[in-house]
């Protein structure tokens, strides 16, 4: 581990020579400069740098404009302040402009030691962060979500423009599509990243609880309420709250959610004072919303409130092409964390794993891949190694799957009948229809008027 380098800007050579020889003792790397120009000419020249300890006055440029260029050039580089006497109103004035502490002539040698290890180790804390902060966007960032789709591409665009904001965003899709992977996603990409993520499973707590759960409770709100607790909501102030299975809330929490969308007031239970919080919530859910909101099991007010960034992960079914990726990444993971050597897929394994209609999504063919890496012995994916299931169904499939010419239609009725059967399970929602058939808008109005379909 190297030592701290220290730049020491100070034009009294007899106490630039003091602090040079006090220093030294200490183990730090030094740099001298006799003149504010001097010491900004070496902050320039030298990267590792870890404090800058300048004089205030200096002459032609003096301590505030070194303080100055190495905020603005070095802003993670802490600077202590020298000041003479009468002159510690400019150093308060650049404790305001951002140095990091400022100390008097004549200096406590002892106090200037204790200054610049407590600087020092204050920024050393600050890199670990940076650090930790960038290795879990790293982990939780976009890339980490798998996919090669047109449609799971446009998700992650839409996510990172959500992400810079503080919009309510809500997440829906089917079971184990990766709505908890791609709130998290958010979350670390957005300026909230440094502070927590607070994860809430609302189908994971009993009814009875979840208020207290969110919105914390005061001693004799309830009969084991002895002391005081914060609840998620306050847990994750500054940061953001994920509320998985949003659809689970009952009504009174539904209630109370959303007066603190409205106001960011937190109410906790037994208590007489409302707590303000600074939180981003982004809500999650498989369940139809709107048909929950008919059968009056769902705020439609608070369904406004929810749905204001809305994102919709598609199925795994209506993205086959991003199967390929999903395996190549479950296979490299236990690749590094058990050493598996599977490397390939046979054209027949990954026919059958494409065709496969996943109803479990991504969650499903993670526990697929598991079954494989215990089944195959070799390097390369065979039928023979897929989960049974799969199998029995892939095979049950092929044998009762008609043969299209034996119908004895021609392309045109097979085109309508597909159009008709498509339309009619979109609801005679045309975009919808066209995704389902895996063409344009405008292509399927277009064979729409040829078969004179509404």
């Amino acid at each position: 581990m190297r030592s701290a380098t220290l730049l020491i800007i100070e034009d009294e050579e007899r106490m630039r020579r003091l602090l040079e020889l006090v220093l030294q003792q200490e183990g730090y790397d030094l740099l001298l400069a006799a003149s504010g120009e001097e010491g900004i000419k070496l902050l320039s020249e030298h990267s590792e740098l870890d404090l800058v300890l300048t004089d205030l006055q200096l002459g032609k440029l003096s301590g505030l404009d070194v303080l100055e260029e190495t905020k603005k050039t070095r802003p993670d580089v802490p600077v202590l302040i020298v000041t003479g006497y009468g002159t510690v109103k400019s150093a308060v004035e650049a404790m305001r402009k951002g140095a990091y502490d400022y100390i008097s002539k004549p200096v406590d040698h002892d106090e200037l030691k204790i200054l610049i290890a407590r600087a020092l180790e204050l920024r050393r804390l600050a890199q670990d962060n940076q650090a930790l902060r960038a290795g879990l966007r790293e982990q939780f960032g976009f890339d980490r979500i798998v996919s090669r789709s047109p449609a799971m591409a446009e998700v992650k665009r839409l996510a990172a423009d959500f992400a810079q904001t503080d919009a309510t965003v809500l997440v829906t899709g089917e079971s184990g599509t990766g709505k908890e992977l791609l709130a998290r996603a958010i979350h670390y990409a957005s300026p909230r990243a440094a502070r927590p993520l607070v994860a809430v499973n609302c189908a994971g707590i009993p009814e009875s609880l979840i208020e207290s759960e969110l919105f914390g409770y005061e001693p004799g709100a309830f009969t084991d309420a002895r002391k005081s607790k914060q609840g998620r909501f306050q847990l994750a102030h500054r940061g953001t709250l994920f509320l998985d299975e949003i659809g689970e809330l009952g009504p009174a929490a539904q209630a109370k959610l959303l007066r603190v969308l409205e106001d960011r007031v937190v109410e906790p239970l037994g208590g007489t004072r409302s707590v303000r919080v600074d939180i981003r919530v982004i809500c999650a859910t498989n369940q139809d919303l709107p048909g929950l909101i008919k059968q009056g099991r769902f705020r439609e007010d608070l369904y406004y409130r929810l749905h204001v960034c809305p994102l919709t992960i598609p199925p795994l079914r209506e993205r086959p092409e991003d199967i390929p990726m999903l395996l190549d990444a479950f296979l490299g993971t236990l690749m590094h964390e058990r050493g598996v050597r599977i490397h390939h897929v046979s054209p027949d394994a990954l026919r059958l794993l494409t065709a496969h209609p996943w109803p479990g999504n991504v969650r499903e063919l993670h526990n697929a891949v598991e079954w494989i890496s215990l089944s195959c012995k070799e390097d390369t994916i065979r039928p023979d190694h897929l989960p049974p299931q799969l199998r029995a169904a892939a095979g049950s499939a092929q044998k009762e799957r008609p043969s299209l010419l034996s119908l004895g239609l021609s392309v045109e009725e097979v085109e309508k009948a597909m159009l008709e059967e498509a339309l009619d399970k979109a609801g005679g929602n045309v975009s919808e229809a066209g995704r389902i058939l895996k063409i344009t808008r405008n292509t399927l109005r277009y064979r729409m008027e040829k078969y004179g379909l509404k």
